[in-house]
């Protein structure tokens, strides 16, 4: 089990991965900096917010591989991935973003719709499981 340095800490006891029997567990990763942050998410002034789901999802993706760097692993390596979205209408621009890192040869993808995430700013979270190449 494993919490990695340098990532926003889990919002609760448990690690970011486990690696059993092979392959590494990717708990729910956001779009959240280790300052708590929302890469995607702005307000200004005014208290109006922007929230972008092109820059999240990116932000998610780049997460998901900063910790499969923590095992050994990579992008490449992921086998399944299920991704929660706040809202059905930004599946075009998560999907968008989705096929800049992946093809019909990544991972086999479920994505589903939910009521809400852990912060009102977040616009979609992803698990994972990725088989960790063996030396």
């Amino acid at each position: 089990m494993s919490v990695v340095a340098g990532k926003a800490v889990p919002r609760g006891r448990f690690p970011h991965v486990r690696v059993a029997g092979g392959f590494a567990f990717l708990s729910g990763t956001s779009a959240r900096r280790p300052d708590n942050t929302i890469a995607g998410a702005a307000v200004d002034p005014l208290g109006t917010t922007t929230l972008d789901i092109r820059v999240q999802t990116r932000a998610v993706i780049g997460n998901l591989r900063d910790l499969l760097h923590q095992v050994g692993a990579d992008l490449p390596d992921l086998v399944q991935v299920t991704a929660y979205l706040v809202n059905m209408n930004d599946f075009g621009g998560y999907n968008e973003v989705w096929a800049e890192f992946f093809d019909e040869q990544g991972p086999t993808r479920t994505t589903v719709a939910v009521h809400q995430l852990p912060h009102p700013h977040l616009l979609v979270e992803m698990q994972g499981v990725a088989a960790v190449p063996q030396p």
